[in-house]
């Protein structure tokens, strides 16, 4: 039997029945159709979402259920071990994939053999639209400072993880999603396609808001590694980057520094520029601690 060209890797732990419903239903009414849909329950305690996902009469559905609960990047690294596809969809459990998100992802792989990561343009249920960059060094440049590859859109080409034997890394979890594309850097291309293919459901009891401390604690140990493995990278995101300091006194604004592209420039009061110098970048080893 021929293997799926996609496979969709969705892990689920206490899912809402109805965010649940209708992330598998935009997975099924896709209009590319060569795909398995491989959900994950990490929390196999939770006996309700296994009839919810078998209500689901399609045969590219295979319900697999932890022993225990493994923690997310365990379960998504076990689903691709799982995964037959040429290609693996990210998908998370609230989430929404509008019908041609694959097809369109597909396409771009298939022309891009070099390119391993494709995102998508997203907007929040509530409405709110992201913008995206679709250049790949733009891509690394933004990486070098935040996820520019919104996680859950993403298409990944399986044989950049095998070859480079790159998976999820449960320390950097919850944000062992940028840790991923981070050490991808230096092995791939990524790109995101310009038009609306998915929609995120922003509520508080996503990771991004229950856990948003650890969060940012994790990803400055990502920051860490990145400045060791891409060096020239990120002394060129120094070079580009804005960056703005403020010194205050009675809790008025006396000092603004604003830094870009190795020059600083110093307004008083925030307004009036007094002072114009030079500064140097210096790429500090992360500390082993």
């Amino acid at each position: 039997m021929q293997a799926p060209k996609v496979s969709v890797l969705m892990p689920v732990y206490n899912t809402k029945e109805e965010f649940l419903r209708e992330a598998v239903q935009s997975i099924l009414s896709q209009t590319f159709k060569d795909f398995e849909f491989l959900i994950l329950n990490d929390s196999p305690e939770n006996t309700r979402l296994e009839m919810i996902i078998r209500s689901f009469k399609d045969k590219r559905i295979k319900y697999i259920q932890n022993e225990k609960n493994l923690g997310i990047s365990k379960s998504r690294n076990k689903l691709i071990d799982l995964a037959e596809g040429e290609y693996l969809a990210v998908m998370d459990h609230d989430d929404i994939s509008l019908p041609e998100r694959f097809e369109k992802q597909v396409a771009y792989l298939d022309e891009h053999p070099d390119v391993g990561v494709v995102g998508t343009k997203k907007r929040t249920i509530s409405g709110q639209i992201s913008s995206v960059l679709t250049d790949n060094h733009d891509i690394k440049l933004a990486l070098m400072h935040g996820c520019a590859i919104a996680h859950p859109s993403a298409m990944i080409r399986k044989s950049v993880l095998i070859e480079n034997n790159i998976r999820y890394e449960e320390e950097f979890s919850p944000a062992e999603d940028y840790a991923l594309w981070c050490r991808l850097i230096p092995f791939t291309k990524f790109h995101n396609l310009d038009e609306l293919l998915f929609l995120y459901r922003d509520h508080a009891g996503n990771t991004s808001h229950k856990q948003l401390e650890k969060m940012k604690n994790k990803s400055y140990a990502i920051y860490s590694f990145m400045k060791i493995e891409n060096p020239a990278l990120y002394e060129e995101f120094l070079y580009k980057a804005k960056r703005i300091r403020q010194i205050n006194f009675l809790g008025l604004p006396v000092l603004k520094i604003v830094t870009r592209e190795m020059r600083s420039t110093c307004y008083l009061f925030g307004v009036f520029p007094v002072i114009k110098c030079k500064t140097t970048v210096k790429i500090k080893e992360a500390s082993s601690k």
